[in-house]
């Protein structure tokens, strides 16, 4: 960017600030919501904590049972980009440690070593494990560099370095590598008693699970064979492991055009020898493949030696249960919604889950908590209601969660293991002084008809009173996502409400697009045929969420934009070349623009093999899929933002779009972040991002000046 475009574009941003003000509530007061995330319970004792983030700040809160009184254990003061997560308490919940620092959503190869530097920070950042006092008395401390940590029942702890295990104590000293294995190790678990510490050992094309029982015993592994294991579970006498397997990679080049099974298994063994043996098989069908829904398989050891674990085959996300002994797998969950956050209550007797259900209307575009029996014999809710529940934490007597609804961010409650209504919102936690709370939309659920004739879901967040104003249509990423009726569980897209919130408050009618290859419709919405690479079928989605929002009362049908990060940034920029018709301006962030660059990372190297199966035409159907395909068309202003050290989408997308666009003589502006990622670390990143994106639809929909 230019020195005078970057100088134009700051003052459009401060002259789009002044205007807002004089509207009605700011960008800055929305943006000031509390974020809550990694709310974690002790295993043997009424003691919680959680991630409270405010402004970019973040801070960890613990409470104890009975009174829950919230108290803040950590000090950070600053705006820093470090993320903190993966608290963990030992058992008897005297020690809690945590990670700082990372980016723990980065999935794609080729990522650097070092940990993002978001701040700018002269001599960079580290990725460590720390350690909290719970009481509050004693300021944090670093224990190590590391990741993953995992504290057993005599408090010792065990964590990740550069793919090795290592332990330290916890005042930091004594750091030192743990075990010697040839693998890239993760998934620590300590086994109940603390003796043993089981750990999957990633190796290419297979993976092992394995046991570590002290310095002078062997490493003993799981029933090793040439499939990937993963997702160790300790039975409650330490004596047994269950796990999952899946197939190696290996045998002819898989179709990238259309779907095949990914069938998978339930492994257990004995610790102490390794000697397993299945004890449940998928079906080898599409419903029968792997789970990629939140926890995946969330495998575990539930009572009368029993497991329980999710699948989809019944078409939802379902939790069933097998006897460890092996034998048929019974449902536990049953209905047309989607099972999430998965705690079994302390005997192990029932188990309590996140659900899109319940009995008013909209609820499945929420979240609810509901409590089942193992036998499958009852559900019942734990929650009920307008608002949206998630990440249940047992307890004692009680349950502790999270709760937001359209209005209230997210906050920390607990409820009576009982009838719906028994609830009690923490102390300490309500918004900063000037959020506007009472200011905020209900929005409103509604569907409509792709052209092939599916059925979409999204949300409208329209002011009272509207007349021929501009609409937008809001893209989430992911894509297995679901945007929902109030704050969300994931922080980029409680971002994103916030930013709907504002352009409905400023003059918009926003419809927000629940598209195919989201979650919450069942398995055969979120895997279509045709999909993304493989023909962009998801793509009639948010053409004909612009056709619905064009035929909304009071939206002018010739105003209509549309914005979307990550998936939704690819999205944008379908809109924009497929469809000029309906979409007069975007923005996209981080998007995908052409899928063949990113079918390099994703797929082997297959020029030293024979077989190539149907790479090409698969790489020909990908650019076909892809918005720069189809860039004739596009002559809507777009404005591109992304952190140049995104590890989820390489930031080559956005130069070569760009380029093109150049080239053909489209307006483009850009906003990029040095050394961000792809969910922006720091909140100041996220400002700008949000304020250029509300005064870009602004400028190009409204025809505002600068």
């Amino acid at each position: 960017m230019g020195v005078a475009l970057a100088f134009g574009v700051l003052l459009a941003a401060a002259a789009f600030q002044s205007r807002a003000e004089a509207r009605g509530f700011t960008l800055d007061q929305v943006l000031s919501y509390p974020f809550i995330t990694g709310l974690v319970g002790a295993e043997r004792t009424d003691r919680i904590a959680w991630v409270r983030t405010v402004r970019g700040v973040r801070n960890i809160w613990v409470a104890d049972g009975p009174d829950f009184v919230p108290r803040q254990v950590t000090r950070f003061t600053e705006d820093d980009g470090q993320e903190l997560t993966q608290l963990t308490f030992s058992p008897d919940g005297e020690v809690l440690v945590f990670v700082r620092g990372g980016d723990h959503d980065e999935n794609w190869p080729g990522t650097p070593d070092t940990p993002p530097d978001p701040n700018l920070a002269a001599q960079g950042e580290k990725l460590a494990v720390w350690k909290a006092d719970p009481s509050g008395a004693q300021p944090p401390t670093m224990v190590a560099e590391g990741d993953e940590p995992a504290v057993s029942a005599h408090h010792a702890l065990a964590f990740v370095k550069d793919g090795v295990i290592w332990t330290a104590e916890l005042d930091g000293s004594g750091a030192r590598r743990l075990l010697f294995d040839r693998g890239k190790d993760h998934e620590l678990v300590w086994s109940p008693d603390g003796s043993r510490l089981a750990f999957v050992s990633g190796r290419g094309d297979h993976a092992f699970v394995g046991v570590y029982s002290g310095p002078e015993k062997p490493i003993v592994f799981m029933s090793p064979s040439i499939n990937r294991d993963s997702a160790p579970a300790w039975s409650p006498n330490s004596a047994r492991l269950a796990f999952v397997r899946l197939r190696g990679d290996g045998g002819p080049p898989r179709s990238r055009l259309i779907h095949t099974p990914n069938p998978w298994s339930i492994m257990t063994a004995v610790a102490d020898t390794g000697e397993g043996r299945a004890v449940w098989r998928s079906a080898t069908t599409l419903h029968g493949s792997f789970p990629t829904t939140e926890g995946q398989a969330n495998l575990a050891w539930a009572a009368g030696d029993n497991l329980i674990f999710t699948a989809n085959d019944d078409g939802w996300p379902h939790l069933y249960r097998v006897s460890a002994e092996g034998g048929a797998a019974s449902l536990v969950t049953k209905g047309a919604f989607m099972v999430e956050g998965v705690a079994l209550t302390r005997d192990r007797r029932e188990v309590i889950y996140a659900a899109n259900a319940g009995d008013r209307p909209g609820d499945d575009q929420r979240r609810h908590l509901f409590v089942a029996a193992l036998d499958g014999s009852a559900q019942r809710p734990l929650t009920a209601g307008g608002g949206l529940e998630w990440s249940p934490v047992l307890l004692g007597s009680r349950a502790a969660f999270i709760s937001a609804d359209a209005r209230r961010p997210p906050a920390v409650e607990i409820a009576a293991y009982g009838p719906p209504g028994e609830r009690r919102i923490l102390a300490g936690q309500a918004p900063p002084d000037g959020f506007p709370t009472t200011e905020l939309l209900e929005p409103t659920p509604v569907r409509f008809t792709a052209a092939d004739g599916t059925l979409v879901s999204g949300q409208v967040f329209q002011a009272a009173g509207q007349r021929k104003s501009p609409g937008v249509v809001f893209v989430h990423g992911g894509p297995p996502r679901q945007m929902l009726l109030g704050w969300h569980y994931m922080d980029y897209y409680s971002n994103a409400y916030a930013v709907n919130q504002y352009l409905a408050a400023h003059g918009f009618t926003v419809l927000s697009v629940n598209y195919r290859l989201g979650i919450g419709y069942g398995y055969d919405f979120q895997y279509p045929e045709h999909a993304g690479p493989a023909g962009a079928a998801e793509y009639q989605d948010v053409a004909a969420a612009g056709r619905f929002l064009q035929k909304l009362p009071g939206v002018d049908p010739d105003r209509i934009g549309i914005w979307g990060g990550s998936y939704g940034g690819y999205l944008t920029a379908m809109a924009l070349a497929r469809d000029p018709d309906i979409f007069k301006a975007g923005v996209d962030l981080h998007g995908v623009h052409d899928w063949t660059l990113e079918l390099a990372h994703e797929t082997p190297d297959l020029s030293k093999r024979f077989e190539q199966g149907d790479r090409s035409e698969a790489l020909a159907v990908a650019w076909r899929s892809s918005p720069e395909s189809d860039l004739s068309r596009w002559t809507a202003p777009v404005l591109l933002i992304q952190g140049d050290d995104d590890r989820n989408v390489d930031f080559h997308q956005t130069v070569d779009l760009a380029r093109r666009l150049e080239d053909k003589g489209v307006a483009v502006e850009e906003l990029v972040l040095p050394n961000e990622i792809h969910g922006f670390l720091r909140y100041s990143s996220w400002r700008r991002a949000d304020g250029a994106t509300a005064d870009f639809l602004d400028r190009t929909l409204k025809g505002a000046a600068p």
